[in-house]
Parts: C-alpha cells; structure tokens; sequence
C-alpha cells in the first residue's frame, strides 16, 4: 500500500462535507503502474458513486489498476448499480480500505464479492480511526438508527453559559465562533430551547457560506408554542424549521406558525413538556443523520439525563463569571453525588490561539445510567 493515495481518497471524500448526507462521504483512487488514472468522490445529489466516477475517467485503464477507497464498496442495487460488480467488470485487481461499511445491506458482502471474482482486498488499519472519524455520524446512524447528538456550548471557565443580568456581548472570540459554524455545516439538524430564541432572537443558520446538499434544519423545543412569528427563525422559516410542542398548545397558533412554512412537531413528554426523546427519534425517520445541540441550562441537562447525548463540544472563553446567579451548562436537578457524575471519555483538546480552547469528548451511555 502507498499511503499518500489512501491519505488522496480520504482528502476527496471530505469533498462530500454536508453533501454526501445521508449516504457516507467516499473518495476513490484508481491507480496503475504507480499513476493516478481515477479519481472520484460522492455527493447525494450527483448520485454517482465515487467508485463510478473513478472508473469512468480511468476507462480502459482501469484494468489491473488498485482502487484507495476510505469505505467498503457496496454490493447491492440501490439508487445506483453495486460499486462492486462495477469494479468486477472493470477489471480492477486490487483494493486498497480501511474499513467495512456497517450498513446492513453491505457489511462485508462487497469485500466477499470482490474476493470471490479474485480482486486481493488489502485492509488498511492505519487509516481506519481517520476513516472512521471522517464518517461519523454516518456509521453512528447505521450502527444505532439514530443520528449523533452533539451538545455544544460555549462556557466560561467556571462553567457558566449566561449572566443575570445582561448577555450582550460574547463568552468567546470570533475565531471560536467560525470553528462552530464549522459544526454546524457538518451537522444536518440542530436543535435549541424557546428559551434561547426569546432571550436572544437566533437564527441558528449554517454561515459558513458552504455548499450544503439539505438545509440545516432547525429546531425549536416550545411545549406552548411561544415562537413569535416575527422572530428571525420564524421570518426566515422555508421548511427548515420545526416546533416540538405538546398536545395542550394552542391550535389556532399552530395553524399561524405551520402558515409561515413551520413544521409544528407534537410529541406529549413526561411533565406535560414536549419530548425531546421523541424529536431526535422523528429526525432518525427522517434520516438526519446528525443533531447538534444548542440550548440553555434546562434543555442541556434534559439532553443528558435522558441519555441521548453521544458527544460534547464545549468552547471555553477564558472568562469567569462567578456568583450563583449566572446559570451553569447544565441546570435541572443534576447529579446529587459525585460518584454519579455523568462521564466523559475519549477527550480531545483543540486549542483556538491565542488562549481558548474546545473540549471534545464522548458519553459511555451504559456506563452513564
């Protein structure tokens, strides 16, 4: 294996970002004699398989040419032909991946195809974490049926989201910011609390100026369907915007905001509140295949008590508010032992020059509840 042509594929794959969804992003390399003949990567909307792209600028010489692929070929009709029959038919000999795709209807039936028709199919483990990590919330999605959930927040350094008394005015800097537009892009949802639309009139877009195959959907938990219908969410609403609420909210407001193009969303949770369980689940069906969070204290702890956060994203201004007024990342009831605290595991630090600085980590739910 020639790293600099696994390292090309997983390059060309990041091209799919926000545009590949819900399919995987995929990159391929066709190589022969020690030359690049085909290159190729998937969008949704361009249909073609990064495989098919690849064979068809090759052509002809594709034959006895090894394909550098970040993901497993597929094996069945779907939308397209199966990659795997394709590369068959071409004449490729080899193929060059780091990881099995877990998608009930490929997991390793293409690997067995393409060894059955004497192709040598070379795993390669030293890419699989970047493959992985590259994919996702597309293996989550596959591996689950529901998509990653990531809370994000930016905190002071003792903790806080919000000051009593006036929240002009930014915990972190512009740069840190730009890094979470970031996050939105590669999210296809994101979701906050009637709250934080109140207190700050958000628009909650994706300003990266980014290509994006499916608008952001954004959405907004409101038990009594409080959303003003002259707020910014709902003047800017074209089927990208949803209110979960409860069966007790009005029906004459419902009508005034599904008017406006808003999806109004009724999912009856515990205490009379609208369900957040059963908005992530609504977001599975409609095969999102990734949800950030970003609320406020109320919604942040209900987020991860119930279970349903797989990953944090916490920006950290290097500022300290103090007092007990100022309300915490997380509110509600808590953990009342320290033993009991919700953790974290597999953490990266990713500095933001000059003094911030961004907490990644994942949530062991079995070892969480």
């Amino acid at each position: 294996m020639t790293p600099a042509f696994m390292r090309e594929a997983l390059a060309l794959a990041g091209n799919g970002r926000a545009l590949a969804s819900p399919n995987p992003m995929v990159g391929a390399v066709l190589v022969r004699d020690g030359e690049v003949v085909g290159r190729g990567f998937h969008t949704y909307e361009g249909r073609r398989h990064a495989e098919a792209i690849a064979l068809a600028e090759a052509g002809d010489r594709a034959r006895g040419a090894t394909l550098y692929i970040n993901l497993e070929p597929c094996a069945h009709q779907g939308r397209t032909p199966p990659c795997a029959a394709a590369l068959i038919e071409a004449g490729v000999t080899r193929v060059v991946v780091p990881m099995e795709d877990p998608n009930p209807l490929v997991a390793g039936a293409g690997f067995r195809k393409l060894r059955e028709a004497g192709i040598e199919v070379e795993m390669a483990a030293d890419f699989a974490a970047e493959a992985e990590k590259l994919n996702e919330p597309f293996l989550h999605f596959m591996r689950t049926g529901r998509p990653l959930v990531t809370l994000k927040a930016a905190i002071t350094l003792d903790g806080k989201i919000s000051a009593p008394d006036d929240n002009q005015g930014w915990i972190t800097s512009e740069r840190a910011r730009a890094h979470v537009q970031q996050l939105r892009h590669d999210s296809g949802a994101i979701l906050t609390g009637i709250g934080t639309v109140l207190a700050d009139d958000c628009l909650l877009t994706d300003r990266t100026g980014l290509a994006r195959g499916r608008p952001l959907m954004r959405i907004v938990m409101d038990s009594r369907l409080r959303l003003p219908l002259d707020s910014k969410m709902a003047r800017s609403a074209g089927g990208d915007v949803a209110a979960v609420t409860t069966s007790a909210s009005s029906p004459e407001r419902r009508k005034a905001l599904e008017d406006r193009g808003i999806r109004v969303l009724v999912f009856d949770g515990p205490g009379g509140r609208a369900d957040l369980r059963s908005a992530v689940e609504w977001l599975a069906r409609e095969r999102y295949l990734s949800l950030t969070i970003e609320a406020g204290s109320k919604v942040n702890w209900t987020a991860l008590e119930s279970g349903l956060v797989d990953r944090i994203f916490f920006y950290y201004g290097t500022k300290i508010l103090g007092g007990l007024e100022a309300l915490p990342l997380a509110g509600g009831i808590g953990r009342r032992r320290r033993s009991d605290a919700i953790r974290i595991h597999n953490v990266t630090i990713h500095q933001i020059p000059p003094d911030e600085f961004a907490v990644e980590g994942y949530l062991d739910v079995h070892r969480n509840h």
